[in-house]
């Protein structure tokens, strides 16, 4: 394993990454629960969850004997017309616990393809009523994923320059935060009109536009002045969903419920990729018809694999158990706890959390943003000390599995508190 890392660099082009300035990348040769094992011998805590996909530790051995099961019985089939036992339990399951206007699931790979199904579906929506509309409503600094539709209703940031002469353009709210609300609904009033085809939304938290968080009470304002011209809401959970926001999902805070929902990451536990759309009943039954250009031709080569709705349907499992929302409940009230000793720091500012999920800026001395220099100090610190944290720039956050003890986060608590006095 010594040289893995150097095999690395001569054939491989990781993500997110300026190949030419980064280091070698950390072999990893096994994980269990929070901890990652490297080949040197160390360990990482994983209190990211591995990009947010991790819900119940690494290796769950419930979860890898129901995809072994799997694979000893059906790899894979077409999902055109076929279906399976794992699909349609996974479907019917899924819709027990989503908002109760949920009523068809698409599957896809990940989630920027079940962005791209639900813009998809909305824009195709309006068109087979014989009522096209095509303006997207979004808001600023949102992320929903590198495809080109969802990169479209994404923030237009660095990320996105080389292709924004290939984006469908698309109105931009600014992000309602604190004290901020009225401006943003008034404006809300101005740009959700009878030509906008769907608002598109985060709701509560932005993930990788730096875990800004808003209330329920003014994403339910704002969807009410959409529902005034029948705008089609689309909600990507794909962060935000399986328990992160403290709730199964973070639609379940609000009074208005989305149109819409995408999710992936956390929904097989991070064991597989896995991407799902779902809708309500009246946008489905716009693609009945006789007329079979009505069609939502849309499709992926491992649309349902039979692995990951067998991963999803063990990790759902995992997830409603009484040891898991206990969990999920202790997590929150921990990382709570700790947002009160950080505002005793003065390099710190913006505090915020939600369920389990805790952020806060570091104050940085310069211009903040995701290529801010105090990223890199912060990163290095926390992982010479065994913890696997990303900052977005100089937003340090903490979104660990579900299965992190409270010693463990006893001691990422002390490690940042040791950063923070270094800086």
């Amino acid at each position: 394993m010594s040289d893995l890392a150097e095999r690395d660099r001569a054939v491989i082009w990781h993500p997110f990454t300026q190949m030419q300035l980064a280091p070698l990348p950390t072999p990893i040769v096994r994980g269990e629960g929070s901890i990652l094992y490297g080949a040197d011998g160390r360990t990482y805590l994983d209190m990211i969850s591995s990009w947010w996909v991790n819900l119940h530790g690494h290796a769950h051995p419930y979860i890898a004997e129901r995809v072994s099961e799997q694979l000893r019985t059906l790899e894979h089939v077409i999902f055109a017309d076929f279906t399976h036992q794992p699909a349609v339990e996974l479907a019917e399951r899924l819709l027990e616990i989503l908002p109760v206007n949920q009523a068809k699931v698409f599957y896809s790979d990940n989630g920027s393809t079940a962005v791209e199904v639900a813009l998809k579906m909305a824009f195709q929506y309006w068109h087979n009523l014989g009522k096209p509309r095509q303006n997207v409503v979004a808001l600023e600094n949102a992320y929903h994923g590198d495809t080109f539709g969802a990169m479209a209703v994404g923030g237009r940031s660095a990320f996105t320059a080389p292709f924004v002469p290939f984006l469908f353009d698309v109105d931009y709210l600014p992000f309602p935060s604190a004290h901020q609300e009225s401006d943003v609904l008034a404006q809300a009033e101005k740009l959700l009109t009878d030509n906008v085809a769907a608002l598109i939304i985060e709701p509560l938290v932005q993930g990788a536009g730096g875990m800004n968080m808003y209330s329920p009470d003014t994403l339910d304002k704002l969807i009410q002045i959409a529902r005034r011209h029948n705008v089609l809401i689309i909600a990507d959970e794909v962060m935000t969903g399986f328990g992160r926001t403290g709730r199964l999902f973070a639609s379940d805070y609000l009074r208005e419920k989305p149109d819409l929902m995408c999710l992936s990451k956390g929904l097989t536990g991070g064991t597989m990729a896995l991407g799902v759309t779902t809708c309500t009943q009246a946008i489905y039954d716009a693609f009945l018809s006789d007329n079979k250009f009505k069609t939502l031709f849309h499709g992926h080569s491992f649309t349902a694999n039979p692995l990951a709705c067998a991963a999803a349907l063990a990790s759902m499992d995992l997830l409603l158990s009484n040891d898991t929302q206990h969990s999920i409940q202790r997590i929150a009230q921990r990382n709570a706890d700790f947002a009160q000793r950080l505002t005793t720091y003065p390099t710190v500012e913006n505090i915020r959390q939600r369920g389990s999920l805790l952020a806060f800026d570091l104050k940085a001395g310069e211009q903040t943003s995701y290529f801010n220099s105090i990223r890199d100090v912060a990163y290095t610190f926390l992982l010479e000390r065994g913890i696997l944290m990303r900052p977005l720039g100089n937003v340090l956050y903490l979104i660990p599995p579900y299965c992190t003890s409270d010693e463990q986060l006893d001691y990422v608590y002390q490690q940042i508190e040791q950063l923070l006095v270094t800086l």
